[in-house]
């Protein structure tokens, strides 16, 4: 009989934009279900603090690094770096990402748009590249990547950030052919979620358009959790190439 039980004991999970928002909620979960986390963004410190404060939690082992998850090198020193300290990688969570705001389209700055290119799918790309290489010669894993809804109704402002998370859509499909049957990929799609970023936001204005969502609400870094569990576990086991959204019912 199957184990239908979220357990990650032992397990080794790398996310990235794991210091904060929606990345740190996976990893206290991750960490609480007894798994070792590995923790990447830009700033070490952050993640040093978020690692210290998940163990807290947690009492369990969390590694953090720095990473440019733009920079294709980084990503690949990465790869190689967390593999050898972490004795093989599990699970990749591609989480990762931003959306600067620009005052017209055409007004865009082709630094801009490389930044947001390579942040949100040519990064996912190289590290789900080398690392999904390797898991396939160890056992299989699984890769998850933290798209948008974005990537599915994208609006004028976001041009960049959509294109790229619908890359990444791509690209989840492209890798989950690639490196089946042995380890899954498969994409996170959400909508509205009140992480840091929302406290800048107009709150007025936002409870107003949450009311076309069918929750009614946006969603707490929380609730993005369980999706990314399921897909990074057995329970997935015939899920691959797929995107699930979790977007509270909001309007095309």
């Amino acid at each position: 009989m199957s184990d239908w039980a979220f357990d990650f004991t032992d397990r080794k999970v790398v996310i990235t934009g794991g210091s904060r928002g929606l990345g740190f909620e996976m990893a206290c979960a991750f960490s609480t279900l007894g798994a070792h986390v590995a923790i990447a963004s830009r700033k070490l410190e952050a993640c040093q603090d978020a690692a210290e404060r998940i163990t807290a939690q947690t009492g369990g082992k969390v590694s953090p690094y720095a990473l440019q998850v733009a920079d294709w090198d980084q990503c690949t020193e990465f790869a190689e770096t967390v593999w050898e300290e972490l004795g093989g990688v599990d699970v990749l969570v591609n989480n990762a990402g931003s959306s600067p705001l620009y005052d017209s389209i055409s007004g865009i700055s082709e630094a801009l748009y490389d930044k947001v290119i390579g942040l949100n799918l040519k990064g996912p790309f190289r590290l789900s590249a080398l690392l999904g290489e390797k898991m396939t010669g160890n056992g299989g894993g699984a890769i998850v990547n933290i798209s948008s809804i974005a990537s599915l109704h994208p609006k004028p402002n976001v041009v960049p950030y959509a294109a790229a998370k619908a890359g990444l859509n791509a690209t989840t499909m492209a890798l989950a052919h690639a490196y089946g049957p042995d380890v899954r990929v498969n994409t996170v799609v959400p909508g509205t979620f009140l992480t840091d970023v929302s406290k800048h936001w107009d709150q007025e204005a936002f409870q107003e358009r949450a009311q076309e969502f069918a929750a009614k609400r946006g969603g707490q870094p929380e609730e993005i959790v369980g999706a990314v569990l399921y897909l990074s576990s057995s329970m997935a086991s015939y899920t691959t190439g797929a995107m699930l959204t979790v977007d509270g019912g909001a309007p095309n």
